[in-house]
């Protein structure tokens, strides 16, 4: 099985230009906030950071990220794309899109995609994906896209948070075999690279990633960042997931017939 290291991921990576340059750590805080303070001060598009334990690592709505030392892939990535601020929501789908190959061409496993960010395999969260933007006025300076996929980990036997033994699973867990992570990294970027390359063109991965998301025709329960969104106040909707918008929103027909437009939140099934 591979180890990762700055040397071993260079040897292997076959992109053009994505994962270059690699900055590569043993243990970090957040491999986020590395790459936008790298990106700050003029970092090359491409640059990789990845780390094999992160001490503050973190999802969206500030959640942190658990994921025992070199077990899993915990990485991000710099970018500069042409796109407005409101578009960059299409990096996270082609990050999503990406990963999803990645793991069914090394694994034979196909997980789904769950609005906004995560994917999921058995109705449980395999990876979630974080992209943070810097803006120079009404412009995209750049986005860093953050991404923790969990490799080889079995959440039953190492988490120490039962909701998260019920909520998270490996891939290991699904397998019963470890996976070569240096492999499946170098998937990943290849098949992001080719992504990014088709939205820098101009072509948009909405109805694709729309195709894949399993939260789609499903009643659910939204819980937003906002402290009080009508009609039910406190940040709570619930409704059918109806559809998503060119940028990524969650359409919800409430059950009043509406439609609303929702930017950001956690989706659960709605249990009734």
């Amino acid at each position: 099985m591979s180890e990762l290291s700055a040397a071993a991921i260079e040897s292997a990576l076959t992109t053009a230009w994505l994962g270059r340059p690699v900055h590569h750590f043993i243990q970090l805080g957040s491999t986020n906030d590395l790459a936008r303070e790298l990106a700050r001060r003029g970092a090359a598009e491409g640059t990789l950071v990845i780390a094999e334990e992160q001490t503050a690592g973190k999802g969206r709505l500030g959640r942190s990220w658990w994921a025992p030392p070199g077990s899993c892939l915990l990485l991000s990535l710099i970018f500069r794309p042409p796109l407005a601020p409101a578009q960059a929501q299409r990096l996270t789908m082609i990050a999503g899109l990406a990963c999803a190959e990645a793991v069914e061409a090394q694994t034979g496993l196909r997980p789904g995609l769950k609005w906004p960010n995560d994917l999921v395999l058995a109705e449980r969260k395999l990876a979630g994906i974080l992209t943070e933007l810097e803006t120079a006025g009404e412009r995209l300076d750049f986005a860093v896209v953050g991404l923790g996929l969990n490799v080889n980990v079995d959440f039953r036997q190492q988490a120490t948070d039962a909701e998260l033994r019920d909520s998270a699973i490996g891939l290991l867990q699904v397998l019963g075999r470890p996976v070569d992570r240096l492999a499946l990294l170098n998937e990943l970027l290849v098949r992001l690279e080719q992504r990014y390359e088709r939205l820098r063109a101009g072509q948009s991965p909405h109805a694709e990633w729309a195709a894949c998301l399993v939260t789609l025709g499903q009643a659910v329960r939204v819980v937003t960042p906002s402290p009080a969104l009508p009609p039910t106040g406190g940040g709570v909707l619930e409704g059918q997931a109806v559809g998503v918008d060119a940028d990524g929103a969650l359409l919800l027909r409430l059950a009043d017939g509406r439609t609303e437009r929702v930017l950001a939140g956690d989706v659960t099934l709605h249990r009734g």
